[in-house]
């Protein structure tokens, strides 16, 4: 799927969460709704942000994360890339991608006192 069909495959998918918006950043594209991001696609390519609570879904999946060098170093982001049957299937998109959003909101926020 070309970049601009994937994002617009993206937005449709994703239309339930919100007014979707895709910009590019670090090499590839953001995906956010409301000011939080959920989702990154590069080389046509998906990944869903994932979180201690939502990682056994992913796993389940055998989804890998999205890896950056720094410094040469590999490092794991809390992203993670979509099943092959989103890419098929606008529902099952949907179903991640509110799974992705859900673990941005609880990323925002605020963090309990001890």
């Amino acid at each position: 799927m070309s970049e601009p069909g994937l994002w617009d495959y993206l937005r449709e998918s994703f239309e339930t969460l919100g007014v979707v918006r895709i910009k590019r950043m670090f090499g590839g594209a953001g995906v956010s709704v409301d000011g939080l991001n959920f989702g990154f696609c590069g080389d046509g390519v998906v990944y869903l942000k994932a979180d201690a609570l939502s990682a056994a879904d992913f796993d389940a999946e055998g989804l890998e994360h999205l890896i950056y060098n720094k410094a040469g170093v590999p490092m794991a982001m809390s992203y993670r890339r979509a099943p092959d049957a989103a890419y098929d299937d606008p529902a099952i998109m949907a179903e991640w991608g509110a799974l992705a959003m859900a673990a941005a909101v609880r990323a925002k926020a605020p963090k309990r006192r001890q």
